[in-house]
């Protein structure tokens, strides 16, 4: 009996196409993927900023105002706060990950997940946002557009600058991210950054509005606090 032929003909599977690639990479790349739109969102809000609300042509763009969001951008909220909310977030609350994945009516039973997302809620309002971000913030402002290449006067003069506008600051930081950050940590985990960063997207418009402007500090021990700001209707206010 002669055996069955057997066909060596296989079916070779074709390469992804481009545009298979270019929708999978958020999937396969997450990190450099977020990397990308944080740093390209915190330069087109600033951008914006300029053009739209300080009426400036594109050849009127302050290029090093605009530099401080995108080093901002790509270090902090695209490196930093990955480690933060992805790597660090996994180990100080175990059952992010499990939370997550359930419905919304599931959510809602979990005690457990329900108390880490609070937690998450209060850590970033808490210790992230007022004791990292802004601190943060205004080193890296004094790194791009200060007068002096000491990184100890960076830190120094950008806290200073951080000390006198704190009340304020704070104050936004609440009304926005409080209620943003209670969406943020009971979404699905591939959504979680994509939301933040459309959310953060206005409060880098309002932060370039507000803090964009390098501004010298005639007293480092009495800074004074910048005048300008937005009003509740989002349009400038005279103080």
């Amino acid at each position: 009996i002669l055996p069955k032929r057997t066909s060596l003909s296989t079916k070779s599977s074709a390469p992804p196409s481009t545009y298979t690639k270019i929708t999978s990479f958020p999937k396969t790349n997450p990190f450099a993927f977020q990397l990308m739109i944080a740093t390209g969102k915190t330069s087109a809000a600033d951008a914006m900023v300029q053009m739209v609300v300080e009426k400036k042509s594109v050849s009127e763009i302050d290029w090093k105002r605009n530099g401080i969001f995108v080093v901002f951008g790509c270090v902090y909220l695209g490196g930093f706060q990955w480690f933060i909310m992805v790597n660090k977030y996994r180990q100080w609350f175990p059952s992010m990950d499990r939370f997550a994945k359930l419905s919304l009516a599931e959510k809602m039973k979990d005690k457990a997940g329900i108390i880490d997302a609070m937690k998450m809620v209060l850590f970033d309002v808490c210790v992230h946002l007022p004791m990292m971000y802004f601190p943060a913030y205004y080193t890296t402002k004094e790194f791009v557009s200060g007068a002096t290449w000491n990184p100890i006067d960076w830190v120094t003069d950008g806290c200073a600058k951080y000390r006198a506008n704190m009340v304020e600051d704070l104050s936004a930081m609440i009304k926005l991210w409080g209620p943003s950050d209670c969406v943020q940590f009971v979404l699905p985990l591939h959504i979680r950054l994509p939301f933040r960063h459309f959310v953060s997207f206005f409060w880098t418009a309002y932060v370039s509005f507000t803090r964009g402007e390098p501004e010298a500090v005639e007293d480092a021990d009495e800074p004074q606090p910048i005048k300008r700001r937005l009003s509740v209707s989002g349009v400038p206010g005279d103080d």
